[in-house]
């Protein structure tokens, strides 16, 4: 009883700091849309951005300071492409945009693998946390997974903040409804947009940062966690803060229960159908053809998660849990 309780507060923990992970990922993602109505394809190069500057910077000057510039670099890259490219692209509509970002995506991945080479490299948890393990209701977590929990949700409540209680927010708000009025009023609005894109880079390379020496950093991160981030965003609604909070922690806990389950979809495939004439013969068929996925355990179907997941809430919710545009 202890063990399974022990091995229930594990996947709970790992999930939720997985999930926490997803949402900083995410969030980027969902400002921009919420402001430009662009949905980058580039968000996850961004991603991928921050984890190997902050391996470059934190072998020079240490983990925190990199920690602070990787994203800030990042982010005047995203400004930097959102001005010149995008804000020339958007009297073509949406497609062109989407298109730009495809393609900058391939260019990340071509310029990460010329710079760093094409396996991963040694990006390792800072030295302060290495070995460290914080006992949370008897359950023995790194205390790095703890730091990574904290900052996502700081930044939540960050985000939130100023999205919904700052001068700041109000005008952003006002600029997604309004763009020509808050022209009209003297807001550069195009500059918002620039501001908007930047900092949705800058949060996409923060977790890249933050989380690239828990996962695997190397050239193909981006495209492992690329999939992910667009089904959160779609779960929780496009536009909705809140949605994808929610759906990055239900993707985190269910992706990582079923990592860490041995059970087998033997049990549910098991029961035949009852039928009499051709209806039984039709079942015997069925039950043969789907012998070999019979055979599958749910941990070999983790990776589908996500996916099967987002299927089964646009089925029953259209729109995503929260399916409302909101800053």
């Amino acid at each position: 009883m202890h063990l399974l309780s022990a091995t229930a507060g594990l996947v709970l923990v790992n999930g939720v700091s997985y999930g926490l992970l997803l949402f900083m990922l995410s969030s980027g993602l969902t400002l921009i849309f919420s402001m430009l109505g662009v949905l980058n394809f580039a968000h996850a190069s961004f991603y991928m951005l921050g984890a190997y500057f902050a391996y470059t910077f934190s072998a020079a000057v240490g983990f925190w300071p990199a920690l602070f510039a990787a994203p800030v670099i990042v982010g005047l890259i995203g400004a930097a492409f959102e001005r010149g490219v995008l804000r020339r692209l958007r009297a073509r509509g949406a497609l062109a945009e989407l298109l730009a970002t495809f393609g900058l995506a391939y260019i990340v991945v071509e310029l990460v693998q010329l710079a760093w080479g094409r396996g991963p490299v040694d990006y390792g948890v800072p030295t302060v946390f290495e070995g460290v393990l914080v006992h949370v209701a008897g359950v023995a977590v790194p205390a790095y997974r703890l730091f990574l929990m904290g900052l996502a949700c700081g930044i939540a409540l960050l985000v939130w903040g100023v999205f919904r209680a700052t001068r700041a927010g109000w005008i952003l708000q006002a600029a997604l409804s309004q763009p020509a009025m808050t022209q009209a009023l003297g807001y550069d609005v195009p500059a918002l947009y620039t501001g908007v894109f930047a900092c949705g880079a800058a949060l996409a390379a923060l977790a890249g940062a933050a989380g690239g020496n828990v996962l695997v950093t190397e050239p193909g991160m981006a495209a492992t966690v690329g999939s992910v981030v667009f089904v959160v965003v779609v779960v929780g609604g496009l536009g909705s803060l809140g949605g994808a909070f929610a759906a990055s922690l239900l993707i985190g806990l269910l992706q990582t229960w079923a990592v860490t389950s041995d059970a087998s979809l033997a049990r549910w495939l098991a029961q035949r159908p009852g039928g009499t004439d051709g209806t039984a013969g039709a079942a015997g068929a069925v039950m043969q053809a789907l012998a070999p996925i019979s055979q599958l355990t749910v941990a070999q179907l983790a990776p589908a998660v996500p996916y099967l997941l987002m299927v089964a809430v646009l089925l029953w919710r259209p729109r995503g849990l929260f399916g409302v545009r909101e800053g």
